[in-house]
């Protein structure tokens, strides 16, 4: 992980960049996996319109009801890690409604107070892929080095983007290297939220750049669930099986050897551009 460091952020934000609740539930998994300290929280007065995300009440033990306000905070691990694995913060919410720059800067100046070494943006997207066939990963950065170490993508796309985009753009600025994962999941499911297959991709393909194993069994559980409720759907719709079968032909020429990686990404690319509005189908 010399490209990134050993204290490496995560992050993932509820809304337009979490299609099927893949990145966020990414981040789930993550905090089951240790304890986590928090290390910075935003004032949500500064940041979120409570009319578009509505603070919620709840009861607490003792039967008083408390309000529980928008939030997006940065956590850091209560325990160091394993001898030659890299650190991981967590840094995740709810996409602001106003003021990106400021909470952005926020945010990097906290990182560059607590010597963060790197950024790993988790986004999750609706496009044209089967849920039959294993969950496409675009992995990109910015950072020139960064992409020769770890082998990524340089992304093309141009357009509106999403929170996520923002941080990227501000801790490059501020000199700390990024990476961002970018999970496609099937639109036709939309409905089906949460997606753990997506939510298992994101993951695997994070151990893949960063060697850090996670507990991941019951996801692969709740993942072959999952598609197992889709194929019982699908069963019942001719018209359905008939547009799985498409994407699965689509799916099945850009995995022949046949296929470049510039062909990959120029049709990840098409799947950005072709709601108009970037990745996620309201999300980013």
């Amino acid at each position: 992980m010399d490209a990134l460091g050993d204290r490496i952020v995560v992050v993932a934000f509820d809304g337009w960049n979490d299609a099927g609740e893949a990145a966020s539930g990414a981040i789930d998994v993550l905090r089951e996996s240790g304890g986590y300290e928090l290390v910075h929280s935003v004032d949500p007065e500064l940041y979120f319109d409570y009319q578009y995300t509505r603070p919620s009440s709840k009861m607490d033990a003792s039967g008083k009801r408390e309000l529980r306000w928008p939030e997006a905070a940065l956590w850091r691990p209560a325990s160091p890690p394993a001898d030659g694995e890299p650190e991981f913060w967590l840094l995740t919410g709810v996409e602001p409604a106003r003021t990106w720059q400021a909470f952005a800067n926020e945010f990097i100046d906290v990182a560059l107070r607590d010597d963060i070494t790197g950024f790993i943006m988790l986004g999750a997207m609706l496009s044209d892929v089967p849920h039959t066939r294993p969950i496409s990963i675009f992995a990109a950065s910015s950072n020139e080095r960064t992409r020769e170490v770890l082998g990524l993508e340089r992304s093309l796309y141009e357009g509106p983007v999403g929170i996520l985009s923002v941080i990227e753009h501000f801790a490059e600025g501020a000199g700390i290297p990024t990476a961002t994962l970018w999970a496609s999941v099937p639109h036709y499911v939309a409905s089906a939220a949460p997606s753990p297959k997506a939510t298992l991709a994101l993951l695997d393909r994070l151990e893949e750049l960063t060697g850090v194993d996670f507990p991941r069994e019951r996801l692969r559980t709740e993942a072959a669930t999952w598609e197992a409720s889709i194929d019982a759907a699908a069963a019942d719709d001719e018209e359905m099986t008939e547009y799985i079968h498409q994407l699965e032909r689509t799916r099945d020429t850009w995995d022949s050897p046949e296929a470049s990686g510039d062909a990959i990404a120029q049709a990840f690319e098409r799947y950005l551009r072709r709601r108009g509005d970037g990745p996620g189908d309201h999300k980013r």
